[in-house]
């Protein structure tokens, strides 16, 4: 099924069928089970979506299309819905972010790691602070959506796996345990680093920050999501970018990259011309709001920026040069031991 192949008059449609016939007869008619992912909020009934998307097929293109035609989840049906302004909402809150655990551990924490109740004001607050948190979009979102007793369920995860507990763990997972060890490693960092959170969060400065490049795969940062497309953006600021740029061609030096000396003009002629990145080298939970100095910035190549995002702790780009250098030398003397002249001793057979 092609995209825009349903409109919005089909599926209105389709949701007086399923009215008129109630629930378990239409989906016994065209084959469909009840949604257990997402919903279709409409005149404040919910709806089966993956089966009113596919019953709406039949009213815009002929014929309804088979369960097995179509995928209920985000990627296809209920993202059809709601590009044609239906409301969609998830059946099952979305597993926690690095970001969520963070504020959650900095309360364990503060509680002395000992669970929370769901009526404590601490995690009433926190349950609000999440809910405000631009990270889960809001299809994914259900009544229960990180309510105190959710929150309250959370703490009690982290808890009962700090290394103090002597009762039976709950399920949990890998990420609490490691957000948590994180905590007892370095807690006066991680603390700041919710606290950055907190700040960020009540002051609003999250909201306009677009999920970029921070989402794939190979971008590691410990602090979470939302620090990281802070930093991503100070980086993409063309304004703070140039300033840097004219500060060093202003003093009469080159163009080049601080961690391994390349000259995007030298390969690549006036194509190269005047390019290179920004990497902001200030760490993500001591960066605030303040301003950015130029100080705050280094220059460097693509392939360094990279490799200084992709692994957790971030290299400054003075170490990254080091790293590079120390491999150089390594490189030179396994080459330079290949070349070297066999002796008479290197000549010589072991006894048996």
């Amino acid at each position: 099924m092609r995209k825009g192949a349903i409109s919005r008059d089909g599926v209105l449609q389709a949701l007086m069928e399923y009215d008129a016939l109630g629930q378990d007869e239409f989906l016994s008619t065209y084959g469909y089970r009840p949604a257990t992912g997402y919903l279709l909020l409409h005149e404040e009934r919910t709806y089966d979506s993956k089966a009113i998307a596919g019953v709406a097929h039949e009213f815009d293109q002929g014929r309804a299309l088979r369960p097995d035609e179509l995928i209920g989840g985000r990627s296809h049906a209920a993202r059809w819905l709601a590009r044609i302004g239906f409301t969609i909402r998830s059946t099952r809150s979305p597993d926690w972010t690095r970001d969520e655990i963070i504020l959650a551990c900095d309360l364990a924490m503060a509680n002395g790691w000992k669970r929370l109740e769901f009526d404590d004001p601490r995690v009433v607050e926190l349950s609000e602070l999440l809910q405000a948190m631009p990270i889960h979009p809001e299809e994914l979102r259900n009544e229960l959506f990180r309510n105190p007793n959710g929150v309250a369920r959370k703490t009690v995860d982290i808890t009962c796996r700090h290394p103090g507990y002597t009762g039976k763990p709950t399920n949990g997972n890998a990420l609490d345990v490691e957000v948590m060890n994180d905590f007892l490693a370095r807690p006066t960092e991680m603390a700041e680093v919710a606290r950055r959170i907190r700040q960020g969060l009540a002051a609003g400065e999250f909201q306009e920050l677009a999920p970029g490049i921070e989402e794939d795969d190979d971008y590691s940062a410990p602090e979470g999501k939302l620090l990281l497309r802070r930093h991503r953006s100070r980086e993409r600021n063309k304004a703070l970018r140039k300033r840097k740029i004219d500060a060093i061609v202003r003093q009469g030096r080159l163009l080049a990259c601080e961690a391994c000396d390349f000259d995007f003009e030298q390969v690549y002629g006036d194509r190269g011309s005047g390019y290179i990145e920004c990497h902001h080298v200030v760490p993500l939970h001591e960066a605030g709001e303040g301003r950015t100095r130029l100080s705050d910035l280094a220059l460097i190549c693509a392939n360094c920026h990279r490799m200084i995002h992709r692994r957790a702790p971030w290299p400054t780009p003075e170490e990254l040069r080091t790293s590079i250098q120390q491999k150089h030398a390594a490189d030179r003397r396994a080459a330079a031991a290949l070349t070297r002249p066999r002796g008479a001793a290197d000549e010589q057979m072991p006894s048996p």
